[in-house]
């Protein structure tokens, strides 16, 4: 590919943030090695190595002349892509709650999620982890609803200095409903509520509810 715009900035990471370390001339050639969301690792012809963002990629044209037209992500991706990364917050029977999961789809309608929390609250703090099933009736939809349903175990410590409470570790299942909302490019926003049976070892199950929000990245 040449490079068309006045000089093509080459910088030592993928973000605004690096340094511009390198430059190329209108007319030289350069090769794309690979893409990572808006930015290009590209290689020039006297081997120095950097990443270009998507606006002066676009301004480089193919060896026949014409311009290169790099696809960008859309509803469709949105609606057939296999892996999800995010995190969420929120509040978890009173207590604040921050949350990471990923995901996979088994296809357009199922998937299988992995959560991970910590729970921070004012007489105790803890950590749930999960798996999920997590079903989508209209995937195609740019608002998409899903229901959940998964089990895992949560663990409560005790904040209490007087008297010393006891840690717990006990099993856990919820159900819950939710919406995936397709925002631009590889990203989502997530809006989700759970509600959660723990089975105790003292006999005496527990209900909590739980609401969160937070954003999401899909490949």
């Amino acid at each position: 590919m040449a490079v068309a715009d006045p000089y093509l900035e080459m910088r030592t990471g993928p973000a605004r943030g690096y340094p511009i370390f390198h430059v190329v001339d209108r007319g030289e050639s350069v090769e794309i090695i690979m893409q990572r969301t808006d930015w290009f690792l590209v290689r020039d012809a006297g081997g120095d190595e950097g990443w270009v963002d998507r606006a002066q990629m676009e301004l480089t044209l193919q060896a026949d002349g014409s311009e290169i037209d790099f696809e960008q992500a859309d509803v469709e991706d949105f609606t057939n892509a296999k892996w999800e990364i995010g995190v969420l917050a929120g509040d978890f029977g009173g207590a604040n709650i921050v949350s990471v999961y990923g995901g996979y789809s088994l296809n357009p309608n199922v998937s299988i999620e992995a959560w991970g929390s910590q729970i921070l609250g004012n007489f105790s703090n803890g950590w749930t982890a999960s798996v999920n099933v997590v079903h989508e009736a209209w995937p195609e939809w740019r608002v998409s609803p899903f229901f959940t349903l998964g089990a895992g175990v949560i663990h409560t410590e005790p904040k209490s200095t007087i008297i010393q409470g006891e840690d717990r570790t006990d099993q856990i299942g919820h159900v819950g409903a939710g919406f995936r909302i397709y925002a631009t490019r590889r990203f989502l926003l997530r809006a989700e509520y759970k509600s959660y049976v723990v089975f105790t070892s003292r006999n005496d199950n527990e209900e909590v509810e739980e609401w969160k929000v937070g954003f999401a990245f899909f490949f």
